[in-house]
């Protein structure tokens, strides 16, 4: 049994094991396919982490102010569904196809909820726990979900097999993706601390990978952005459809999917190496101003690095990995740049992207991929920077309905 909130199962498969998970893994798996732990700790009190997750950012901790006067944005004429046959993709630079399908969403739907506001800790967030509840309530009210096909994990929980721990949050991830199928919705919320750590495989624009933070990252060490897709994104077939929503700071490609689009048109991303270097530019030149060469040599660095990552062929090499034929959908927070807010909406706490992309889809069910990610940065330009990203797995139409 794998009881969340809601008392749902891994279909009565899953077995706790008798002993906890090691400290910290020892390094990546071969080919980057992560090993999960072989067992999950005993089943007793959680002891809390007394420090922050490192190099996590300043989480923003604002009043929202409502969403009043916000013009959202319609399409023309009711947006139209996909095409979902069998599509190819040709890979940008080469003679290769990768075959992917939109999904129907008509089959089987399973979530994962996970909500952590690292309670009793310095840098302890305050909505996250009550992301995952609201997350719960609209997919079982709006979009079809069933309670017994949904599990949650919360730090508030006293029974550790409920509590997001990293061993528990791999085995739900794998639980959500296990026996999926042509047609099926599977939906993966995260509310807690992201951050960033130092990219190891040169897949990264920025230099770093994205990752995210159990709530024993301190024993066990956090999930970076490759694993993560390789649990979630690789074991899917064409046709399948996983929506994931990532409140968390640094979280722009929080799940490495290769396509991002603009807000203003739907277009495609171009990488822009000092657009997203912005901040090892401004080091440049300090360290230039100020006579720094150690500043001066570690921007330029870093500058390089994402060169390297995005030259040529080894872009598209990377592009084309990342790829899959499953109907993968992301909308993160913010940029990998950026932090996402902690919020306040009518006297209750709750992360800024989970509050807005369940406001604007229950006002409106019908949108484009397009419209429901302009009107969710809408609803937080009133009050916050963070600028909530769209990315996918194949290249999308944004003009199609978005479905779920």
């Amino acid at each position: 049994m794998y009881p969340g909130n809601t008392h749902a199962t891994y279909n009565n498969q899953y077995q706790r094991p008798s002993h906890p998970p090691p400290s910290r893994p020892v390094g990546p798996p071969p080919s980057r396919m992560y090993q999960p732990p072989a067992s999950a700790p005993p089943t007793r009190q959680y002891e809390r982490p007394a420090a922050p997750p490192p190099y996590w950012g300043d989480q923003q901790t604002q009043t929202y102010q409502g969403t009043g006067g916000i013009s959202y944005q319609q399409p023309a004429q009711q947006p139209p569904m996909p095409n979902f046959n069998m599509q190819n993709q040709q890979i940008n630079g080469t003679n290769n196809v990768q075959q992917f399908q939109y999904s129907s969403c008509t089959g089987r739907k399973k979530a994962l909820l996970i909500g952590i506001n690292y309670i009793g800790t310095r840098n302890a967030l305050r909505g996250c726990i009550n992301d995952a509840h609201n997350m719960f309530n609209f997919l079982t009210r709006a979009q079809g979900y069933k309670a017994e096909d949904i599990v949650m994990l919360t730090d508030d929980q006293r029974e550790l097999v409920r509590v997001p721990t990293k061993a528990n949050m791999i085995r739900a991830m794998q639980w959500l993706v296990k026996d999926a199928r042509p047609g099926d919705s599977l939906f993966f919320h995260y509310s807690g601390h992201g951050g960033q750590e130092e990219d190891q495989d040169g897949d990264e624009e920025d230099g770093f990978d994205d990752c995210i933070y159990p709530v024993d990252f301190q024993q066990a060490g956090s999930l970076i952005d490759d694993v993560m897709h390789d649990i979630l994104v690789k074991p899917l077939p064409a046709g399948c459809r996983l929506t994931c929503i990532f409140d968390s700071c640094h979280s722009g490609t929080a799940l490495d999917l290769p396509f991002c689009y603009r807000a203003q048109d739907g277009g495609i991303k171009e990488y822009n190496v000092w657009k997203e270097s912005s901040g090892d530019a401004l080091s440049l030149v300090t360290g230039y101003l100020t006579g720094n060469p150690g500043l001066m040599m570690s921007s330029v660095g870093n500058v390089f690095k994402r060169v390297k990552a995005r030259s040529g062929s080894r872009a598209e090499q990377i592009k084309q990995a990342k790829m899959s034929p499953a109907d993968v959908i992301m909308f993160s927070g913010c940029k990998d740049s950026q932090t996402s807010a902690d919020a306040n909406e009518a006297g209750s706490f709750t992360g800024a992207l989970s509050y807005a992309f369940i406001k604007v889809l229950s006002e409106n069910p019908i949108q484009s991929y397009l419209t429901l990610l302009q009107n969710i940065r809408a609803v937080l330009a009133q009050k916050y920077t963070q600028k909530p990203q769209l990315s996918s797995s194949h290249q999308i139409d944004p003009n199609v309905r978005f479905i779920m």
